[in-house]
């Protein structure tokens, strides 16, 4: 690689591979914690986004633009999660009462019983992965991540804008 980009640091090139290497194998085990349920994790995460809503009390239901706002997709890959979940009956939606132009998500029945079935499992998992590490390590990789996350999104942007 030095013979590419001699000033790049093979360590750089080390550090992309495992980042890589663990973020997929994560993603990974994350879709089989929940495979039995017939949904994508991506499905999946909209019910638990659904369900800490009701949880934290203030509320219920949130609309589409929130949920794909929290997941980090586009609104037209949200609305399809949303029909495919309402489909399912997992999902109901509701006009706004404040905004009659705008609808918002929430569980069903079927949906909070799902969520509730395969939570436990899934959080099992997640700390499974993490227990490698001791908690002040934990702590030093989430601001390491939080650092190099916020770093990598404005290199992104100089990229996107012809910046170098």
């Amino acid at each position: 690689m030095q013979n590419f980009h001699p000033e790049i640091d093979p360590k750089t090139l080390r550090l992309m591979e495992e980042l890589g290497f663990v973020a997929r194998s994560l993603f990974h085990m994350r879709e089989q914690s929940i495979d039995e349920a017939g949904l994508s994790f991506a499905q999946y995460q909209v019910l638990m986004h659904l369900f800490f809503a009701e949880q934290m009390g203030n509320q219920g239901e949130l609309n589409p633009s929130e949920i794909s706002d929290r997941q980090g997709v586009s609104r037209n890959t949200m609305s399809a999660f949303i029909r495919n979940l309402e489909d399912e009956g997992l999902v109901e939606r509701r006009l706004d009462p404040d905004d009659r132009r705008r609808f918002n998500i929430s569980l069903t029945e079927n949906g909070r019983s799902l969520v509730s079935q395969y939570m436990h499992d899934h959080l099992d998992t997640v700390g499974r992965c993490f227990s490698a590490l001791a908690p002040e390590e934990q702590e030093t990789l989430l601001t390491l991540l939080q650092k190099l996350g916020t770093h990598v999104a404005a290199v992104r942007q100089q990229t996107v804008s012809g910046e170098r």
